[in-house]
């Protein structure tokens, strides 16, 4: 692919600031996008903007402070874009949260309202407010973030993964609401060496990836080139889909022992 498939593109990513949303981040810019990166945390936005000024010293990289399931500030944050860089090519929907585990019966109120609203609603407020200030108009690429969890069951983040399967059916009727002008995809990654899950994966790698067709676990940058591929031209002709990154996990014939 074009080192510079993305020269003068604006792509817009929420949870920007670590992980797999910075990761995302660094491979625009080093393929010549103008970057905005929107998080909570202004402290963690100051930290990332410097690394992507290190990834390329031409371009934009803006930094808003802004709660993903948030819609005013969603909107804050796409006027902001508008006035400083005047369009937005692409949206990464990547910022989720997930404040409860546990059987589903046990669930409380308000915290299942919160991970509808940023996991859920946050991407469909996000996508409207893009598509109002510039998608409809001049098209582009939205890429949501979902999980594996999505297509499987799990016996502790039940209902973080039903807000990610909302996400998939939500990419699918929206490729079909918002074509031709914008293409829509996600991506479903599995277990990813991210800082955030490092209790999950850092004493059991070995175990985690024994069972795995490719034996090892995803890294942010097996992400990021796909988020990459779904926003350049070399995508053109692909909306409504999931690209399932899980070293193949999902590929596994029912009845292997772990």
């Amino acid at each position: 692919m074009n080192t510079n498939v993305l020269e003068g593109r604006v792509a817009v990513i929420t949870g920007g600031s670590r992980g797999i949303g910075l990761g995302i981040a660094i491979a625009y810019r080093a393929a010549g996008a103008h970057v905005v990166i929107a998080a909570r945390k202004a402290a963690g936005l100051a930290t990332a903007r410097e690394e992507l000024l290190r990834v390329k010293g031409d371009g934009d990289v803006l930094t808003v402070v802004a709660n993903a399931g948030e819609p005013d500030q969603a909107e804050a944050c796409v006027d902001q874009t508008m006035e400083r860089l005047g369009r937005i090519d692409v949206l990464v929907n990547n910022a989720a949260t997930n404040p409860y585990h546990g059987d589903l019966l046990g669930l409380d109120l308000p915290r299942a309202e919160k991970t509808v609203r940023v996991n859920q609603y946050g991407m469909l407020a996000w996508t409207r407010f893009a598509w109002q200030a510039w998608m409809g108009a001049h098209g582009g690429a939205v890429i949501n973030i979902a999980s594996v969890g999505g297509l499987i069951v799990d016996p502790h983040i039940g209902y973080y993964n039903a807000t990610k399967a909302a996400m998939l059916h939500m990419t699918r009727q929206l490729a079909y609401e918002l074509g031709p002008a914008v293409r829509v995809n996600a991506i479903a990654p599995g277990l990813i060496k991210t800082e955030l899950a490092r209790a999950v994966w850092e004493a059991r790698e070995s175990i985690l990836t024994a069972r795995l067709p490719l034996r090892r676990l995803g890294t942010v940058e097996d992400v990021a080139n796909a988020a990459l591929f779904l926003a350049s031209d070399a995508s053109s002709w692909m909306t409504g889909q999931t690209l399932v990154l899980d070293g193949g996990a999902t590929a596994l014939p029912i009845g292997v022992e772990e």
